[in-house]
């Protein structure tokens, strides 16, 4: 029985020695991802993300039931300010990709818009069109707000500087007539501005992000509010002229107490990079995201996982891709 006893830990040990070098000979390379802030949509899509496309050191490969990303990544997603904070950080090197909302991507890349008085970030790269991203406008039920001409003289938070929820209010305003002068702007976060207005010191606020989101949906368990529609021929005019917009639908029973649809307009979800990336990587990042096991994931971990697909990976591309994503999708058949 004792040497049975040694035997056995004696090939434990050789089994565990001959992991380590397994472990040790492959290269482990760390990831980071901006996301948004913990309550919205970007943080935990984020998190999925960062979970299919990590496969450390010594883990099981993914015809053995393992993980099905990348061999040797680690990748962890960081709660951040949203799509203008992560670009500057890919921009700067802080993070290695990033989560953006499409208009803020184009504008980056471009130098125009938002970035028409900075540099270009013209190192920036697509790596995926994930999902669509719902403008939210909230109001309290007794604000008398029914429409975004209502905002005018109320208290309203478009969100924190540096997001890309801000520069997209500050374009509706515009598109029905009013500006912050017209209203008493607040710059909080969508968790905060919920706060506010509980306490009752804030009536209305704007959020953009995939729903349902946690914000909005925790507040209207708690609390009597109107997911307010933006639309009409002001929307119309506004997705005429800024074609990163689109026509989006936030479907009755979302939030506790949302009778009915509400129509509103959305941006598009995307996940970006630099070209300084290296192509095999940023190659094997997008073919794990659309790996048969990753998709079935994502439609289980989240309301919005279900629409990151290949067949939404290209839609609305207004940068060039990371050449390492072009290639899949090229041999995927989701690019001529």
């Amino acid at each position: 029985m004792k040497l049975f006893s040694f035997k056995a830990m004696a090939g434990a040990a050789l089994a565990v020695g001959m992991m380590a070098q397994g472990a040790a000979a492959q290269e482990m390379s760390f990831f980071r991802i901006g996301t948004g802030g913990t309550s919205g949509t970007y943080y935990p899509i984020g998190g999925l993300i960062a979970n299919a496309i990590s496969n450390p050191p010594g883990s099981r490969g993914c015809d053995e039931g393992g993980s099905c990303g990348v061999p040797g990544l680690v990748a962890t997603a960081v709660a951040s300010n949203g799509s203008v904070g992560n670009v500057n950080a890919i921009a700067g090197g802080a993070m290695e990709a990033g989560f953006a909302q499409s208009d803020v991507v184009y504008w980056a890349q471009t130098g125009t818009g938002l970035w028409e008085d900075q540099t270009a970030v013209e190192s920036l790269r697509l790596i995926a069109n994930l999902y669509p991203e719902s403008i939210h406008l909230v109001a309290r039920a007794d604000s008398g707000i029914s429409s975004v001409s209502d905002l005018a003289g109320k208290r309203v938070s478009l969100d924190e500087p540096g997001s890309g929820t801000l520069v997209d209010a500050q374009i509706i305003l515009g598109a029905y007539g009013l500006s912050e002068s017209d209203i008493t702007p607040e710059y909080l976060k969508p968790e905060q501005a919920a706060d506010r207005m509980r306490d009752g010191a804030m009536d209305a606020f704007f959020f953009v992000g995939g729903y349902p989101t946690g914000a909005i949906a925790e507040l209207a368990s708690q609390f009597n509010v109107t997911i307010v529609p933006i639309a009409g021929d002001e929307a119309d005019a506004l997705m005429e002229e800024y074609s990163f917009f689109a026509t989006d639908l936030i479907p009755a029973g979302t939030y506790e107490g949302q009778d009915e649809d509400v129509n509103t307009i959305s941006v598009g979800a995307q996940l970006v990079t630099s070209a300084d990336q290296p192509e095999e990587l940023v190659y094997g990042i997008t073919q794990a995201l659309y790996n048969d096991n990753t998709q079935a994931l994502f439609a289980a971990g989240h309301a919005k996982g279900a629409q990151i697909t290949l067949e939404s990976a290209t839609q609305g591309a207004g940068i060039p891709f990371h050449p390492g994503a072009e290639r899949f999708y090229r041999e995927a058949g989701a690019l001529e």
